[in-house]
């Protein structure tokens, strides 16, 4: 449907017939004349209009001023109301970067990949389905630093998280740093729910803060963290006298990742493989549900710039034949 957004501005239609009918007639000296040799050429010269011409000018110029005021009151189109699902929380996903999620010890779509490749790929289609919250990313190794701030849009958070390279915030694994930055990240923001899903293969080795003092006070800001443990186990390497025993995950350090979920009202989790991700993002959709019930919105569409582009042309067609151009030579 078509509306205006300031209707009163109508009233203004009249306007020009209150100017011509209240104001004082300007009266030109009967006195003063003009001498040409040329009639014609006067005639042409000076606009002189035929009665014909005089309606159309008249007509234009009513069109012209309706086509102005009707800009002025502003026409939006409005389409039909849809339901924008709001769930008031506001999620980070923090993911570790150290060179041990180098380790090719997953298989996805039936190729062997690594663990951050695994990650990423399990992690964005979680990202696609989290419509009505607030996402942000930590990316975290040695160092930990922002990636996306808290937003709506989701794309843009899955495509930075599918640009994460390994090393990128150093070789290490600084676990508390991270959950100290969420913790800023979100303290101050009012959202009835702040989630935080940590995930990593190692242990704390490196940052300021310990993990444990992280989750503290991650528990008095009310951010409730989920902790994902990577890495598989099993025979994985080969030797002179044959195949090992090798757990790849022996740095994990589950007890402190256990600890930190415990603390803060959330849960841990432990991923061997893709399919573990893809039933943990699961159960998580489950524990942190996104909200069913939206605010209506209507899409609006300001439609002014149509009238008012109509009064410009019709007004430069005025402009032609008051200066009397008509093809004359």
């Amino acid at each position: 449907m078509i509306h205006l957004e300031w209707p009163a501005v109508l009233l203004l239609l009249p306007l020009p017939l209150l100017v011509r009918y209240l104001l004082p007639v300007s009266r030109a000296d009967r006195m003063t004349a003009l001498r040409t040799p040329f009639l014609h050429d006067f005639e042409v010269a000076s606009g002189v209009l035929t009665p014909a011409t005089g309606v159309w000018t008249v007509l234009l110029a009513v069109v012209a001023w309706t086509m102005l005021v009707l800009a002025a009151a502003r026409p939006l189109w409005s389409g039909d109301p849809i339901r924008v699902p709001v769930a008031g929380r506001d999620l980070m996903l923090a993911v570790d970067l150290s060179v041990s999620m180098e380790t090719a010890d997953f298989r996805l779509e039936g190729r062997v990949v690594d663990r951050l490749t695994a990650t990423k790929a399990v992690a964005s289609r979680f990202i696609a389905r989290r419509e009505g919250d607030r996402l942000g990313l930590i990316l975290f190794g040695r160092n930990a630093y922002v990636q996306a701030p808290l937003t709506f849009d989701r794309t843009t958070v899955e495509r930075l998280l599918l640009e994460a390279a390994i090393g990128l915030a150093g070789e290490k694994t600084a676990i508390g740093d991270a959950i100290g930055l969420a913790v800023k990240r979100l303290q101050n923001n009012p959202a009835s729910s702040r989630v935080l899903i940590l995930m990593t293969d190692g242990a704390n080795t490196a940052g300021a803060v310990e993990p444990t003092k992280a989750a503290s006070l991650a528990a008095q800001a009310g951010l409730r963290i989920y902790t994902i443990g990577i890495g598989a186990t099993g025979p994985r390497a080969r030797s002179p006298i044959g195949v090992q025993q090798v757990n790849r995950s022996r740095h994990l350090d589950e007890e402190i990742l256990k600890a930190v979920a415990a603390r803060t009202g959330g849960q841990y989790f432990r991923a061997y493989n893709a399919a573990d991700l893809e039933r943990i993002y699961g159960v998580l959709d489950e524990l942190e549900p996104v909200t069913d019930e939206g605010q209506p919105f209507r899409p609006t569409i300001s439609l002014f710039m149509w009238p008012l582009g109509a009064a410009l042309v019709l007004c430069f067609v005025l402009l032609i034949m008051r200066t009397g151009w008509r093809g004359s030579t």
